[in-house]
């Protein structure tokens, strides 16, 4: 969808902005320039949409040099999102969002359609915001209707510089998660740029990390960026407790869950020792006649006789399937506990435990290692990719 091969500017005291920049972005891809200030991240966006022209190399879009098209009609292909926004302080919300249609000739019930829909999608109500103009909303509802704006036309392309950086960070991780839920739907080539590694590893599909001066240091997915750093400067920017980092682009595969004994929420006591007894095990998951988790029983709860209601525990650490290992670790935290149960639905698959998230973290590093890793388009989905 878009490559850029050996992208240089240069400016005229000799500065050099972005050295030699090549990267591929394939359709439907996320790609997240990353980097200190001064490495180039916005110019090489602003160079995308031909804000800012190249001094040397070639930027292509659908195997068209972008060079050979009419700068307006490209930008009208691009959706461009900015942190501070950049809504029309005069337009309410819904002539912002229905800008560029109108540039496009397109009808007013065609634009007011979009427009309702895409506020809609963004987590806005349109009878309520999109009359508004911006002083009047937050800095998250302007964000969302930014965002709304750029997808207006529907673009096959998304630029995004530092789209949530002016955002509390509570406000920053639902809108990231709500930009995650949107890609999975919309399926945009996004160029994401971000200061924060912990941004670029929780929405990237892949990662440039940008040196001084532009210069590529490693272009790789999260996970692979994490496990193997390319580079001294990589592994110093991506911190040491990468690896904790690593947690987050780490999904839970049914091969990483301990099963231990079920006991049927129905069973009688004497009926659930023995089970765990059979299965050599201190502890047990109470599951009802559907498969749905109703708690767990310890051996010390298994004296005398009677039925399981009264003695079985609430497990309280749970995480849906599709979760990452992160947030596995951080339920197990919250609760300080020794296991989480893992749902699909209201179904019981099994439990995590330290061990056994230890062990899934290490065969994800020797899958990186060895060149088997999945693509991060396809890796599970952290609530979304939770931070």
């Amino acid at each position: 969808m878009l490559r850029l091969e050996e992208v240089t500017k240069r400016y005229d005291d000799g500065t050099v902005a972005v050295d030699r920049l090549s990267l591929d972005v394939g359709v439907g891809e996320i790609c997240v320039l990353v980097g200190p200030s001064g490495s180039g991240k916005t110019t090489t966006m602003r160079m995308v949409n031909r804000l800012i022209e190249p001094t040397t190399g070639r930027i292509f879009l659908d195997g068209d040099d972008i060079a050979s098209m009419n700068p307006v009609a490209l930008r009208r292909r691009m959706g461009y999102v900015i942190q501070h926004v950049g809504l029309f302080p005069h337009l309410t919300v819904e002539d912002n969002v229905g800008t560029v249609p109108r540039l496009l000739g397109w009808d007013r019930q065609r634009i007011r359609g979009r427009t309702r829909e895409l506020l809609e999608m963004v987590g806005l109500d349109a009878e309520r915001h999109g009359k508004r103009y911006p002083a009047e909303l937050s800095g998250g509802q302007r964000q969302r209707a930014g965002v709304a704006r750029a997808l207006a036309a529907d673009p096959p392309v998304l630029l995004m510089d530092e789209p949530f950086g002016a955002i509390d960070p509570i406000t920053r991780g639902r809108l990231q998660s709500e930009f995650l839920r949107l890609q999975q739907e919309l399926h945009k080539t996004v160029v994401f740029v971000t200061h924060d590694i912990e941004e670029a590893v929780r929405v990237g599909d892949r990662i440039a990390v940008l040196a001084d001066g532009g210069r590529l240091e490693q272009y790789d997915t999260p996970a692979a960026l994490l496990g193997s750093p390319a580079t001294p400067f990589v592994a110093e920017f991506v911190g040491a407790d990468r690896g904790l980092k690593r947690l987050s682009v780490t999904g839970i595969e049914p091969s990483d869950l301990e099963r231990p004994p079920l006991i049927g929420v129905s069973d009688t006591v004497t009926e659930a020792r023995s089970l765990l007894e059979d299965g050599g095990s201190r502890w047990g998951v109470v599951i009802d006649g559907d498969g749905r988790l109703r708690g767990w029983l310890g051996a010390g709860d298994l004296d005398g006789e009677g039925t399981l209601d009264s003695r079985t525990h609430r497990m309280e650490a749970a995480v849906p399937a599709d979760a990452s290992l992160k947030q596995a670790f951080a339920e197990m935290l919250q609760h300080d506990a020794a296991w989480v149960a893992v749902l699909d639905g209201d179904h019981y698959l099994g439990v995590l435990t330290p061990d056994s998230l230890h062990a899934a973290l290490r065969r994800s590093v020797e899958r990186t290692a060895a060149g088997t890793t999945p693509p991060a388009a396809a890796r599970a989905a952290e609530g979304e990719r939770s931070p």
